[in-house]
């Protein structure tokens, strides 16, 4: 059983390959390792093997860790589906957020953002294979919301954040993120702060990474499969 410093070299590796071949700076590509229902002595182990980015789902668990591990100077993603009740303990402890897909949310995140921290980073999730089981919004909505995030005080818009349908051909997972690399050229007309692009995971972030990929969000190929 390889070690989660192991894991991780393993994924840099594949990372840092992907970008070479996509022709791109190298380390233009952020890894955020997806702790969701792992304990936070495995986030220590992490970022004792170099990593500071670190993504969570679910609130209470989050929120568990992050006073485990305040010692550290770690910068926490919440990358999961956002109800309305939940947005003042995001706004409050997190750094970035990549799942606003709604006005009303980004409204609360903003009001609720305490006076004294930097606005937070947004990412706006985009349902890019029009899934119903999934969140997002439509590209058709998007640029209303994009307009309305920029306008917002407490919120910094940073980029787009896609879960493309599952599919083991690597074509078909690059015309996903292609989907979405087009919507953020389209946007930066307007929003020239929007440069990052949330997108790839453990199985096809080669793919995300070839499409303009800044942030890959791994969690089993580092941690083990979900609890």
């Amino acid at each position: 059983m390889s070690t989660i410093s192991e894991r991780i070299q393993q994924a840099q590796n594949r990372i840092q390959q992907a970008t070479a071949e996509a022709k791109r700076p190298e380390g233009s590509v952020t890894l955020l390792a997806v702790s969701k229902t792992k304990p936070a002595e495995m986030v220590r182990e992490a970022h004792q093997a170099g990593l500071s980015h670190f993504g969570e789902n679910y609130l209470q668990d989050a929120l568990d860790k992050m006073a485990q591990l305040a010692d550290l100077p770690l910068t926490w993603h919440f990358i999961g589906p956002l109800q309305s009740n939940k947005t003042r303990p995001v706004a409050e402890h997190f750094h970035w957020v990549h799942s606003v897909d709604r006005d009303k949310i980004a409204q609360r995140l903003s009001d609720q953002r305490p006076a004294g921290m930097a606005p937070l980073n947004v990412c706006l999730q985009v349902n890019i294979s029009a899934e119903q089981s999934k969140s997002g919004v439509t590209p058709e909505q998007l640029p209303a919301l994009a307009e309305l995030v920029e306008q917002l005080p407490g919120l910094n818009l940073r980029g787009l954040m896609a879960i493309p349908a599952a599919s083991d051909d690597p074509a078909e997972q690059r015309q996903a993120f292609a989907r979405l690399r087009a919507l953020q050229q389209q946007l930066l007309v307007k929003h020239p702060g929007l440069t990052t692009l949330s997108m790839g995971m453990s199985n096809d972030l080669e793919a995300a990474i070839y499409e303009g990929s800044t942030m890959v969000r791994i969690g089993t190929a580092l941690f083990g499969a979900r609890d």
